[in-house]
């Protein structure tokens, strides 16, 4: 007995695709897949169904892990914690230089507004040596120099001396407070004790290194000053302090035996006048 095979014929459906059906059977109209997932058939129950499911995961999925969607979420959130796990999930991505720069530029930040929170010469000091080169190195140095001065400042104010002062102007002569300084030295110290006059420089430097050691205790220096004008002689004399000073101290270096008078520095000419 000899088996008749079976003949199939090709039927049309939609979309380009063909499916067979056995000789009798209905050639109704294609139902196309997105059709029957519409109307609530378990289209995955099918192989064609579960082809195209897979399909649909696999590219959705490839979409969702993509390179170019990590680096916009990464972007989006811009954290380092971000930017890092980009760098781990795609180290050969081209932009991976570029997330390790906003990498530094996020920890940059982090510092500074450290130090900024901090505001003390030490948090400074600690950004400028994390980032000498940092987007705010310039910001930092002037905070460092701003409050050194500031302190300085405040130790010449508390001394309230002519040396204080003078000491202030030597270190920051650009200061803010430059200007109060060289004030104060001029209200403190236009005085000196004149201690003699001498036609030999010589002589004079050699007074002057005596005076000096004798009366250390009462004069804080000794100066030796060459002929101005039309004057030959050389001068020797004390440094500069306020008035009171100096007339206390005229009188104790006279009970010890040596001439002096009190002179006022003539800001206007810088010449003296004695009192």
């Amino acid at each position: 007995m000899h088996k008749v095979p079976i003949r199939r014929r090709p039927i049309p459906w939609r979309g380009g695709l063909q499916r067979t059906a056995l000789p009798g059977a209905s050639a109704g109209p294609a139902v196309s897949y997105a059709t029957r997932l519409s109307a609530g058939v378990d289209v995955k129950k099918t192989p064609l169904g579960f082809y195209a499911a897979c399909v649909l995961a696999a590219a959705t999925l490839a979409g969702c892990s993509s390179p170019n969607s990590a680096w916009n979420k990464a972007s989006a959130q811009n954290t380092v914690a971000a930017y890092r796990s980009f760098i781990q999930h795609y180290p050969s991505d081209p932009r991976v230089r570029q997330a390790r720069n906003r990498i530094d530029a996020l920890k940059d930040r982090q510092a500074w507004s450290a130090a900024e929170s901090a505001g003390t010469v030490q948090a400074y000091q600690q950004y400028l040596q994390q980032y000498p080169d940092g987007a705010h190195a310039a910001d930092a140095q002037s905070a460092v120099t701003k409050l050194e001065q500031g302190a300085a400042w405040q130790r010449a104010e508390s001394a309230g001396t002519v040396a204080a002062y003078q000491s202030f102007l030597d270190e920051y002569p650009g200061a803010p407070q430059a200007g109060q300084a060289q004030a104060k030295i001029d209200t403190l110290a236009p005085y000196q004790l004149l201690l003699g006059r001498y036609r030999s420089p010589a002589l004079a430097q050699t007074v002057a290194k005596r005076l000096k050691a004798k009366f250390a205790a009462i004069l804080a220096d000794v100066v030796v000053l060459a002929p101005a004008g039309k004057s030959t002689l050389t001068e020797v004399r004390s440094s500069q302090m306020s008035q009171s000073a100096a007339q206390a101290a005229c009188l104790e270096v006279r009970k010890a035996g040596q001439p002096c008078s009190v002179v006022k520095i003539r800001a206007s000419s810088g010449g003296l006048s004695t009192l």
